[in-house]
C-alpha cells in the first residue's frame, strides 16, 4: 500500500453544511491542541528561568537530538565562514535576489518619523516613530530549513533600526546551523544567531540567559510547543502576532485552470500533518477535476511529503463547493486564511470585497511559493483566523508611536475649561485642580 492509497480528499458542499458542521469547517485542527503541549512547556520555561544556559544545553540534547555545549550556542565567525563555502553560487544568486526584493517592499512601509499639525491656535499634536530596542526573531527548523523565513524576518528589522537583533534557530544533529540560513542572516546585516529551538528559545529570549539577551518582543513562525510558549510569556515579553501551522486557500471560478490549482493546493499542505489548505469554488466540476488530479500529483512527492499532503487532505482540509463566488468570498473571509491564492476571471475585481486573508496573491501567476520566497511580500503571516485582527509581518511590527504635544498660553485658555469640566465630571479632584492650575496662573492670580 502507498501513501496515497489511504488519500480521501474531503469534498463540501457548502449549502448542504448545516450551522454547526459550518462552524466545524471554520475551525482550525491545529490549533485546538496548544492545551496538551502546555504541561511541558511550562516545565520548560521554569528550567530556563531557572537555570539559564545549562538547561538550553540539556532541552536541545533531548528535542533536536544535538549536542551543543554552553560556549557553542552562539553560532561563530568561524560558523559562518563555513557556511559560505557550503551554499553553490546558484542558491546566492537566488537568496540575495529575494532579500533585494524584500528591501524594496518593506522600505515602502516605513512611515513618517514625526508629523505634527495645531489642532487648535496655540496646541501642536503629533508623533514619533522609533524602532523597538531588541527583538528575538524565531526560524524553525523542524520540517526543514529555512533561509527564507530567516530573510522575511531579519530583512524588516534591519530597516526598521532595531539596534539588537537576536535569532533562536534549532541546530541540526551535528549541532550546527543550517548553512543557507546563517549566510542569509549575514547578507541581511545580522550576526547574532543562538543555535536553540523549540519553547527553550522563547524562554531564553524572554528572560535572558547566560548566551542569550533577553529582548522586547519575538517574532516568527513556530510549531505548538513555541506557540504555546509564546502565549505562557505574554506577560514577560510582547510574543508577536500568531504564526503557526501553514494554511491557505486556493480561491477559484469556473475558469481556473484544474492543475494549476490542484498545484497550489498542494503548496502548504505539504509544510506538515498540522497544516490546512481548501479549495474553495463555485465550480463543481473545477472541484472534481482537482479531486481528480491531487492522487497522481501527491504520488510524485517523496514520501514524507506525500504523507503530510495526505493526511491534510483526508482530515482537515479538502475542497469547499459554494453556490456564487460571491458566497465564496464570504466564507474566505470568514475563514481569514494566512494565504489567500485568488484565480478568478478579474482579480482585481474581487480584490475589494476580500477584507480577512494574511496574503493575497492575484492572478495565474501568482504562485504561493512566489509570495513565499521571491516576490518581496512578508511571508510571516497570521495564521488561526488571526487575520481578522493582526497584519502580515511589516516593519511597523518592529516601531512604535509615541504622542507628544505642546501648548502655548494662548492654547491653554483654549481647552484648560474643558479638561477642568471633564476631570470635575469624572470625579478627579487632582487632576482637576492642576488643569485649573494652570488657568489661575495666566490670570495671574495661582498660587506659589
Amino acid at each position: 500500500m502507498t501513501v496515497t492509497d489511504t488519500l480521501q480528499i474531503n469534498r463540501y458542499v457548502l449549502s448542504d453544511l448545516s450551522p454547526a458542521e459550518r462552524r466545524r469547517l471554520l475551525e482550525l485542527r491545529a490549533q485546538d491542541n496548544l492545551e496538551t503541549v502546555e504541561p511541558t512547556v511550562r516545565k520548560v520555561v521554569e528550567a530556563v528561568r531557572s537555570e539559564g544556559d545549562a538547561a538550553l544545553v540539556r532541552f536541545t540534547a533531548e528535542f533536536d537530538r544535538a549536542t551543543v555545549s554552553a560556549a557553542d550556542l552562539r553560532a561563530s565567525e568561524a560558523e559562518f565562514d563555513a557556511a559560505e563555502k557550503l551554499v553553490d553560487d546558484s542558491l546566492r544568486t537566488a537568496i540575495a535576489q529575494s532579500i533585494e526584493n524584500i528591501r524594496k517592499h518593506h522600505r515602502a512601509q516605513l512611515p513618517r518619523a514625526m508629523w505634527m499639525e495645531e489642532v487648535v491656535p496655540g496646541v501642536l499634536a503629533g508623533e514619533r516613530v522609533t524602532p523597538i530596542d531588541s527583538v528575538g526573531l524565531y526560524v524553525p527548523r523542524g520540517k526543514g530549513s529555512f533561509p527564507s523565513v530567516m530573510m522575511m524576518l531579519c530583512v524588516p528589522a534591519i530597516i526598521a533600526g532595531v539596534p539588537e537583533i537576536v535569532v533562536c534557530t534549532p541546530p541540526g544533529p551535528d549541532g550546527t546551523v543550517d548553512a543557507a540560513s546563517l549566510v542569509t542572516a549575514r547578507m541581511c546585516g545580522v550576526t547574532t544567531v543562538i543555535k536553540v529551538g523549540g519553547a527553550q528559545a522563547i524562554a531564553a529570549m524572554a528572560y535572558g540567559t547566560e548566551t542569550v539577551p533577553k529582548v522586547d518582543k519575538i517574532l516568527g513562525p513556530g510549531n505548538q510547543y513555541v506557540t504555546a510558549a509564546r502565549r505562557m510569556l505574554s506577560g514577560v515579553v510582547n510574543p508577536g502576532p500568531p504564526a503557526g501551522p501553514s494554511e491557505s486557500v486556493v480561491l477559484c471560478d469556473g475558469d481556473a485552470d484544474p492543475l494549476t490549482t490542484a498545484r497550489e493546493l498542494l503548496v502548504e499542505a505539504e509544510h506538515g500533518e498540522d497544516s490546512a489548505v481548501l479549495l474553495v469554488t463555485d465550480s463543481a466540476e473545477l472541484a472534481d477535476a482537482v479531486i481528480d488530479l491531487v492522487p497522481g500529483l501527491v504520488a510524485q512527492l517523496p514520501e514524507r511529503r506525500a504523507l503530510n499532503c495526505t493526511t491534510v487532505l483526508s482530515n482537515y482540509g479538502g475542497v469547499v463547493i459554494t453556490d456564487t463566488v460571491a458566497e465564496s468570498v464570504e466564507f474566505v473571509n470568514a475563514y481569514a486564511p494566512e494565504h489567500l491564492r485568488v484565480l478568478v476571471r478579474d482579480p482585481f475585481e474581487l480584490l475589494p470585497s476580500i477584507v480577512h486573508a494574511g496574503e493575497v496573491l492575484l492572478g495565474e501567476y501568482a504562485s504561493i511559493p512566489y509570495g513565499n520566497f521571491a516576490i518581496g511580500v512578508n511571508a510571516i503571516l497570521p495564521t488561526g483566523r488571526n487575520a481578522r485582527t493582526y497584519s502580515c509581518m511589516g516593519v511597523e511590527e518592529l516601531m512604535k508611536r509615541s504622542s507628544f504635544a505642546y501648548v502655548s498660553e494662548a492654547g491653554a485658555r483654549r481647552i484648560g475649561p474643558a479638561a477642568v469640566k471633564l476631570a470635575s465630571y469624572e470625579g478627579f479632584p487632582a487632576h482637576e485642580a492642576a488643569a485649573r492650575h494652570v488657568l489661575d496662573r495666566i490670570a495671574g492670580d495661582g498660587d506659589s
